[in-house]
């Protein structure tokens, strides 16, 4: 993964610093806009990386099951 959750986080929360710093509307208003998209990527990215652990525990759990039934 070239991105990590915590680059995703880190430019969410550079994202909200500068929205609070902010003194025009519409500076305020692009870097809420930002934030939020950096936070659905990072929530994604945990989404993901959740369900590929799922994922290799089955497979995991799986390959097990076949190989004692198998002797």
């Amino acid at each position: 993964m070239a991105q990590t959750i915590e680059f995703y986080d880190q430019r969410a929360a550079e994202a909200r610093a500068e929205a609070e710093a902010a003194t025009l509307a519409n500076v305020r208003d692009r870097a809420l806009r930002s934030a939020k998209s950096w936070q659905e990527l990072a929530d994604q990215a945990r989404y993901v990386a959740k369900e590929r652990e799922k994922y290799e525990r089955e497979r995991i759990a799986r390959r097990e099951d076949e190989a004692q039934a198998a002797n």
